[in-house]
């Protein structure tokens, strides 16, 4: 069937805002989003509930509900057991918005790589040169990124002029930590964690007692004892952070990046159960993949 453009518009709405909230989508909630009349949308929702494309939903919490027939219509195959495949733009995950599709339209061309992105949700969003970041992908977690120069409001795509693709590590992190991990004891002194970091060449190591991490210190503790003119006999006890970022040795290497530039550090602990058995750095990501 042949739909016009508000009501396609109409139905990207409700199937965005149905799948942020999961209760049915008042047709005020969707005139408010794509700046219409909501007497213009209450009756072209009329017009798509005759036609099967969404359900009336009675009562004080009532709305409407796309059906199976909306998403076939759109050309979306939504499934609950669904990987969902995220889109960033300009560095923020754009909520309720996933890509089901992407096409390489011009991956033969010696000077340009061009794709399309097919997505659920809102286009609205979205403006001509806005970076974008789709990815992780379920199978090969490739992560794309790129600008857009073009939307297909009809096709609900984005058209995009990539930049460069990844293919993420698969492995999890015990994989790429450094180890043996090289540990301090809380009683050791400010001077022995120094000779320990320069003999070992490291620049951090957790504080271990009773088989139990307590704490980590590193170069930049120490630098800073040091200015604050403290005595290099005190226990590392006495400077250590508490607050350690840790990651179980089964989370893949991709899941972790976040972490490292949400808090601003410079390794994480790798933990097995409640036993510290790694460190990984921002160093041993670049190894990986230096792009990142």
């Amino acid at each position: 069937m042949d739909l016009s453009l508000i009501q396609k518009d109409i139905l990207i709405t409700l199937i965005t805002l149905y799948h942020q909230h999961s209760h049915p989508i008042k047709g005020e909630e969707i005139a408010e989003v794509i700046k219409r009349n909501p007497g213009t949308v209450r009756n072209q929702m009329q017009a798509l509930k005759t036609i099967g494309l969404v359900d009336g939903i009675p009562g004080p919490k009532g709305g409407y509900n796309p059906t199976g027939r909306a998403y076939k219509e759109l050309n979306l195959n939504i499934s609950d057991k669904e990987y969902e495949v995220p889109i960033f733009r300009n560095g923020e995950q754009v909520p309720g918005v996933k890509v089901v599709e992407i096409a390489f339209i011009t991956l033969c061309h010696p000077d340009i790589c061009q794709a399309s992105a097919k997505i659920i949700g809102s286009l609205k969003i979205f403006e001509i040169g806005d970076a974008i970041t789709i990815g992780p992908t379920p199978v090969n977690k490739l992560l794309v990124r790129g600008e857009v120069y073009g939307k297909d409001e009809t096709g609900s795509t984005l058209l995009i002029s990539t930049s460069e693709m990844i293919s993420l590590p698969k492995k999890p992190i015990r994989y790429y930590m450094s180890s043996p991990l090289i540990t301090l004891k809380s009683g050791d002194t400010l001077a022995f964690a120094l000779h320990l970091f320069n003999s070992s060449h490291i620049h951090g190591a957790p504080v271990v007692g009773d088989g139990k991490m307590l704490g980590i210190v590193t170069m930049s503790d120490l630098a800073r004892a040091m200015e604050e003119k403290k005595s290099f006999d005190l226990p590392v006890s006495g400077i250590m952070t508490q607050d350690v970022v840790k990651a179980s040795s089964d989370v893949q290497l991709f899941e972790v990046i976040r972490r490292f530039k949400e808090r601003e550090i410079g390794r994480l602990v790798v933990m097995d159960g409640d036993k510290p058995v790694g460190i990984l750095t921002q160093s041993d990501i670049i190894k990986v993949f230096p792009s990142l």
